[in-house]
């Protein structure tokens, strides 16, 4: 391969680069014959193209070398290489910005397609809803979608760089922890369609308050309105009917007054079941009824895109959770609800109401809850100024209901009065977990992903 190099005025190279001018358009021809991009030389397989980024602490310019050496086609660089690379300088391409290149190259990418791109956020359940909304066009589409929690300003430029041309949809997560981040995202994601979850009380601290995280979550929507997008809108929910004015294609969903309406159906089961109005009763492998909208919008996306009413059913009956999300776990004759990937005021609260109410199988139904549940939060990070208030009142809200055991970890847990065992971290609590040992007991365990509060169950 020749040397590909963007030329920079002004800018001293190394002797032995070869300085030569290209686009981005020249760029994607080198995509187009090593599709497979990748930002870490742990994962890199051969033939990919390696995208040295640079963070606080790390800076993958000082990898490229080690990734040519084991089989990537090149390495894109914003800093020449400290020592000579002899052979393998024809292979290292230097630009101004390696995450900006990155940007644009998907960008590029995704100009190349006339399907839909459905862009999810939110403060609850994006991840859920991205992974649903997928399962149900998969059904009958070629549908790419975000892996993992690729849904930031470098995953979501992987993922979109992921979609091959034999796409038919591609289902793309942005998550966001400050106002503009959305606003960026949409620049080069181009989503011709949206869906917003809710806009709750997550990363406070850096949306600048509850109203901040509706901007900032809303930029999705400004998005839409500015290209004559289409939304799919929560319309039980008055702040996102409000939020969604002024985009012209708005398809409606919740428990009345939508397009698709469906409510939760109580019984036995931990598992969420769903009664649409117009359609099959679907019996979920998802816990809490606050998984009752990610369902209702993934009927109504398979809907809209005329996926068979059977195959809609039978793709969200087949979904199981992963990746400590809501996953509904049988151990030690304990029936334990890990939901530990995030938390934050809004679903935390969701999860203890609906914790608080489920009725264990093989009782009757009764409005008292069991006194054999047991509570293992930790705390929620992200809160700023608001988080010893908002911890307070999820203390408050435990109060309400009577539980066998409370066990509250770290943070600003520790910083107030409450008359529930506390430890310092997941560790600390997966030693008394240990000790403990509970039987036939119901289990929550909760909180943010800095907890790890799954650590509790392994300890």
């Amino acid at each position: 391969m020749p040397g590909y190099f963007f030329q920079q005025a002004g800018r001293d190279y190394r002797q032995g680069l070869i300085h030569l001018p290209m686009t981005i358009a020249q760029l994607y021809q080198i995509y187009l014959q090593h599709p497979s991009v990748q930002t870490d030389t742990r994962k890199l397989q051969q033939g990919d193209i390696f995208f040295a980024l640079k963070g606080p602490s790390f800076n993958g310019n000082t990898f490229a070398v080690q990734a040519l050496e084991q089989g990537a086609a090149c390495a894109v660089i914003d800093e020449a290489p400290a020592d000579g690379t002899g052979p393998l300088s024809d292979r290292l391409i230097l630009v101004e910005d390696t995450l900006t290149t990155l940007q644009q190259l998907a960008l590029y990418h995704r100009q190349q397609f006339d399907i839909p791109f459905i862009a999810i956020t939110g403060s609850n359940g994006k991840t859920t809803t991205k992974e649903l909304v997928h399962t149900v066009l998969a059904a009958d589409y070629i549908t790419y979608t975000t892996q993992g929690n690729l849904n930031n300003h470098i995953g979501i430029p992987l993922t979109i760089l992921s979609v091959k041309k034999d796409a038919q949809f591609a289902v793309i997560e942005m998550g966001a922890n400050h106002q503009k981040e959305i606003e960026g995202y949409c620049k080069y994601t181009l989503p011709t369609h949206g869906i917003i979850t809710n806009a709750g009380k997550a990363h406070l601290e850096g949306f600048g308050g509850p109203e901040g995280v509706k901007k900032g979550k809303g930029e999705l929507y400004d998005f839409l309105r500015s290209t004559g997008g289409t939304a799919f809108v929560m319309w039980d929910y008055d702040y996102l009917r409000t939020m969604s004015q002024g985009i012209p294609h708005i398809i409606k969903y919740g428990t009345h007054d939508a397009d698709v309406t469906g409510t939760a159906q109580a019984g036995n089961s931990s598992f969420l079941t769903v009664a649409l109005t117009e359609g099959p009763t679907i019996h979920t492998q998802l816990v809490g009824d606050y998984n009752l909208p990610n369902v209702l919008v993934a009927v109504t996306v398979g809907r809209h895109f005329k996926v068979p009413g059977t195959a809609i059913k039978a793709a969200i009956e087949a979904y199981t959770p992963s990746n400590s999300r809501s996953q509904l776990i049988q151990k030690g004759g304990n029936h334990i609800i890990l939901d530990a990937y995030n938390a934050n005021p809004s679903s935390m609260r969701a999860a203890i109401e609906n914790f608080a109410k489920l009725v264990p199988s093989g009782t009757s139904a009764s409005p008292e809850p069991t006194n054999n549940k047991i509570l293992i939060l930790g705390a929620m990070a992200e809160l700023g100024p608001e988080s010893l208030a908002e911890h307070q009142g999820i203390i408050d809200l435990i109060g309400q209901y009577p539980w066998k055991e409370v066990v509250l970890v770290g943070g600003d847990f520790q910083k107030l009065q409450h008359p529930y065992k506390r430890f310092d971290n997941s560790k600390e609590a997966g030693e008394w977990f240990r000790d403990e040992t509970p039987k036939k007991a119901y289990i929550l365990v909760k909180g943010s992903r800095s907890m790890k509060m799954e650590e509790v169950l392994t300890s």
